[in-house]
């Protein structure tokens, strides 16, 4: 087969594995090696906010398991194909020799079993690094139920590695993904989380100990596949931070395939819902929220309608307002409308002198909707300003928020 049909095969069955990102790890050169800075390329971000590009495809997307939700799946009829490891290195110096990509995220289906394909593409890594010296951003998919001796070789020259959870509970995987279990799934990033931590003793130690996996690992939860709620997908996603020190969840709304299973909704969630739990996700990550507080027992669903920090501010308005010049770190960041960055400008600030609506301006917050939940020297807004019935239409209203959001997915439709 053409190489190039090839690589418009793989790469568009490759855009449905979200777990691709940048890590921010950083190789150093030593003068001599290739560094990183149409079809298969995307874009991708640096927790610095930098963006890179890259080759993202699939070794094949032959598989040997049945996985219902999968486009991929063996008894799908779809347009198959195989690279072989020299291909996609090929490929891949290309790409980056037209300055067109800074790295490599290489995924794969299941052919004839997990060591098998996790060796082929532990391959590409390795030709990558040890044949031609290319130094960029290197991303492999971890196999479930792959040897411990691969993961090895895999992380050995890949910066980051992922192990798709896919659904969030074993009953789903067993209607929906026969063949694979949590057990496996978890077994391969406990082994890599437990290998990325003595790496980092190692390399305190010693610089010249070789790195794994330097970007740590992350995974994948499928949306919108199940009747799983909201409520229960960021619960997994908390466990799973916990028990294998994830660096991110990655969500994935759910796209209907065609000859779909029966049991598969028939259509997609809204993709709304899939950025509402990315927010939620970065409230659990950043902001010191708990997974449980997000949604309510008898609200399991994420609010569409407003983001979840204010969403949870109106559920809990006894909390505020709250002082700028008094409350404290965890306080502050629980007002809807201060992020990290703004929360520590205002706590260096207030060292000095009081805090006033004007230095919130000038910090770029938003009054409107900061104002009734905020308390500074000039601004005291009246206990029935909380209170309001129409409080949530008055700082965000339904459709900026919906505005907002499709923007951004057009411009970000590539992030991964």
């Amino acid at each position: 087969m053409d190489l190039d049909v090839k690589l418009s095969i793989l790469a568009d069955a490759a855009k449905y594995d979200a777990s691709c990102a940048a890590s921010g790890s950083k190789r150093s050169g030593d003068g001599r090696q290739v560094t990183g800075g149409g079809a298969g390329v995307c874009h991708s971000y640096t927790p610095d906010g930098r963006c890179i590009t890259l080759l993202k495809v699939l070794l094949t997307n032959h598989c040997i398991f049945d996985c219902k939700y999968c486009v991929n799946r063996v008894g799908n009829d779809t347009p198959r194909a195989r690279f072989t490891a020299a291909e996609v290195v090929g490929l891949t110096l290309d790409f980056h020799r037209r300055n067109y990509i800074d790295g490599l995220f290489l995924s794969s289906g299941v052919i004839q079993n997990a060591d098998y394909t996790m060796e082929q593409m532990a391959e590409v890594a390795r030709s990558l690094r040890e044949d031609h010296r290319f130094n960029g951003y290197i991303h492999l998919k971890a196999v479930p139920g792959v040897s411990d001796e691969l993961l090895e070789k895999a992380g050995r020259y890949a910066d980051r590695l992922s192990a798709n959870i896919e659904l969030p509970t074993q009953e789903d995987l067993d209607a929906l993904a026969p063949g694979k279990t949590h057990a496996g799934i978890e077994s391969s990033m406990a082994t890599i989380a437990a290998r990325v931590a003595e790496s980092k003793t190692e390399r305190a130690k010693s610089k010249a100990a070789p790195p794994f996996a330097p970007g740590g690992q992350s995974t994948q939860l499928i949306v919108g596949a199940t009747p799983a709620s909201d409520r229960l997908l960021l619960a997994t996603a908390t466990g799973l931070y916990q028990k294998h020190q994830l660096r991110r969840v990655y969500y994935s709304a759910f796209s209907p395939i065609p000859h779909g299973d029966v049991r598969l909704p028939g259509q997609a969630p809204p993709l709304l819902r899939e950025h509402r739990l990315y927010q939620a996700d970065w409230l659990m990550r950043f902001y010191g929220f708990e997974a449980g507080e997000l949604t309510t027992l008898d609200q399991p669903a994420l609010d569409l309608e407003c983001d979840p920090k204010l969403a949870w501010a109106l559920r809990h308005r006894a909390e505020f307002p709250v002082d700028v010049n008094r409350a404290s770190r965890g306080q502050l960041l629980r007002v809807p409308g201060l992020g990290v960055r703004n929360v520590l400008r205002i706590l260096a600030i207030r060292r000095y002198r009081s805090l006033r609506l004007e230095d919130l301006r000038v910090l770029r917050v938003s009054l409107r909707k900061v104002g009734p939940f905020v308390i500074t020297a000039d601004h005291n807004p009246a206990v029935k300003a909380i209170d309001r019935l129409d409080l949530r239409g008055r700082v965000a209203p339904l459709h900026s928020q919906l505005e907002l959001f499709a923007a951004s997915r057009s411009a970000l439709v590539g992030e991964v």
